[in-house]
């Protein structure tokens, strides 16, 4: 069973959830009106944030379930939380200023790598192996 891994994909949904409850907020607070997704910076960084958010979640999900099942769900779901981690800081610093955002980013870009290159590599091991 892979509970911890499930576990951190909901951590993962949650922060993109949220992430979407602060561009709603920023539609408000910077008076940004749907369907506009430009005017102002304040409004655009929070939004980018979100979206940059969604662009990796089909990169981090397959990977980190891919790793799970081929080897372990423990390492998968603690890399897991680094991502997680990563995508707060990211959303909240990205919030703040541009400048802020680079740190998250690299964080989970790291995690997500991690994640990737362990599943490959575990995947042609079994495939070379038989």
């Amino acid at each position: 069973m892979y509970h911890l891994t499930a576990l951190v994909t909901l951590l993962a949904i949650l922060v993109y959830f949220y992430s979407s409850i602060l561009v709603s907020r920023a539609r408000g607070t910077f008076g940004v009106k749907l369907p506009a997704i430009s005017g102002n910076p304040d409004f655009e960084r929070v939004f980018r944030a979100q979206m940059n958010t969604l662009e990796w979640l089909p990169i981090f999900l397959p990977s980190l379930w891919l790793f799970a099942i081929y080897i372990s769900d423990g390492i998968a779901a603690a890399i897991g939380l680094v991502w997680v981690a990563g995508r707060i800081l990211y959303v909240l610093g990205y919030a703040r200023a541009v400048k802020d955002r680079s740190l998250g980013f690299a964080i989970q870009a790291l995690a997500t790598i991690a994640l990737w290159v362990g599943a490959f590599g575990a995947i042609v091991w079994r495939l070379v192996q038989g």
